[in-house]
C-alpha cells in the first residue's frame, strides 16, 4: 500500500498485548485514548483510528476491562486469543488483525513515553517504514538488568544479529512494512530481531522509561531468559559452530594431556596408577558433553517446532466484528 503526504490524515492503530492487566488499564485506557484524541486534533491520523488491546489468555478480569471499555468508546477494540501464548505472538495477533495505514505497538504498562508518539507518526508520515522508539538511559532498571542487558545486545552483535539497542516493542510501523513482518512463518518468534529487516527506510525517537503505572512486571527472570535464548537461537548459528571450535581445542587439550599422562607413566615413579587418565578426561570431556548437547538440543527443539507447522494463536473473540 502506497503512503502519500497526502492532506487526508491516514488510519492509525495502537497495539496494546496484555497479559493479567487488570490493575493497570484503568489508567492506560484514558491515557492511550487522550494520546490518540491528540493526534486526531493535529490531524496526524484519521477519525477512524483505534486502540486495539490484545487479552493474551489472562486469567483476572483484563478482557472484562477490555470489553468494557470497548462497549463504551468506538475507538477502543478488543482482541482475545483462546490461550496465553506470549508477548510476541500476541503482538503479532494484532498487528495481523489490523487493517490500518500505521501500526503503533505499546505495552499496557505505559512504562514507554506516550509524548513521543506525535513525532513517531510524523516520521512515519514523512515515509520512514519503521519508526524505532530507544530508550535513552536504564536509569530505571536494577543495576543486575542493566548491566546483563548491556552484556547481552553485545552478544548479539558479536554474532552477527542486528538489533536496535535499548528498543523493546515500542514502534511504529507502516502498513507495507507490517505485511513484509507477517510474511515471516517461523514459529520461534523475536520480533526485536525481525523488525529491523522489513524496514528499508527506518528511524527512531528517544525517551525515558517511565515506571510501571500498576500492578507487576509480567515479564520475570524466567520469561527473559526465555526470550534472550530465542534472539540467539533464531537468528545466529554462531553457538553451533563455537562447538566445533571447541570440539578441536578439547582435541588437542585431550592429546597433550595425554602426552604428559604418558610420560609421568613411562619416565616417573611418582603417579598413582590410573589417576590422570581417568579423572582429568572425565571431568573435562564430560562437561564439554553436556554443554555441547544443550546448545544442540536448543536448535533441535526449534526444528521440532517448525517442523509441526501450528498456529501461533487463536482468537476466541473480537469486539469489532460489527464495526468493519
Amino acid at each position: 500500500m502506497e503512503i502519500t503526504n497526502s492532506p487526508t490524515p491516514c488510519r492509525l492503530d495502537v497495539v496494546v498485548p496484555c497479559y493479567n492487566e487488570e490493575e493497570v488499564l484503568p489508567i492506560s485506557i484514558p491515557k492511550l485514548r487522550d494520546a490518540l484524541e491528540t493526534l486526531r486534533n493535529e490531524k496526524l491520523v484519521s477519525d477512524d483510528s483505534q486502540i486495539l488491546f490484545v487479552d493474551d489468555g489472562s486469567i483476572d478480569k483484563t478482557w472484562e476491562r477490555i470489553e468494557e471499555a470497548s462497549n463504551r468508546f468506538k475507538d477502543i477494540v478488543g482482541l482475545r486469543l483462546s490461550q496465553n501464548v506470549g508477548h510476541q505472538n500476541a503482538l503479532l495477533a494484532g498487528l495481523s488483525h489490523s487493517k490500518a495505514d500505521f501500526t503503533l505497538s505499546i505495552d499496557a504498562d505505559l512504562q514507554d513515553d506516550l509524548s513521543v508518539i506525535p513525532e513517531m507518526v510524523k516520521k512515519g508520515i514523512d515515509g520512514h517504514d519503521v519508526v524505532f522508539g530507544i530508550r535513552s538511559d536504564r536509569s530505571t532498571d536494577t543495576a543486575f538488568k542493566k548491566n546483563t542487558a548491556e552484556l547481552y545486545y553485545k552478544l548479539l552483535s558479536t554474532i552477527g544479529v542486528r538489533v536496535i539497542q535499548n528498543h523493546a516493542d515500542f514502534r511504529l510501523m507502516r502498513r507495507d512494512a507490517v505485511d513484509r513482518l507477517l510474511s515471516y512463518e517461523e514459529a520461534n518468534l523475536y520480533l526485536r530481531g525481525i523488525v529491523p529487516l522489513v524496514g528499508h527506510n527506518s528511524s527512531s525517537v528517544t525517551y525515558s522509561r517511565l515506571e510501571r503505572a500498576a500492578g507487576e512486571t509480567k515479564y520475570p527472570l524466567k520469561k527473559m531468559l526465555g526470550l534472550a535464548i530465542d534472539g540467539i537461537t533464531s537468528f545466529s548459528a554462531v553457538p553451533l559452530r563455537m562447538i566445533a571450535a571447541l570440539g578441536l581445542f578439547v582435541f588437542l587439550i585431550a592429546f597433550i594431556l595425554a602426552l604428559w599422562v604418558l610420560w609421568v607413566r613411562l619416565v616417573q615413579d611418582t603417579a598413582v596408577p590410573g589417576w590422570a587418565s581417568t579423572l582429568l578426561p572425565t571431568f573435562f570431556l564430560g562437561g564439554i558433553q553436556l554443554l555441547s548437547l544443550g546448545v544442540i538440543g536448543e536448535y533441535v527443539a526449534k526444528i521440532y517446532i517448525e517442523s509441526k507447522g501450528r498456529p501461533k494463536y487463536f482468537v476466541q473473540t473480537a469486539t469489532d466484528k460489527d464495526r468493519r
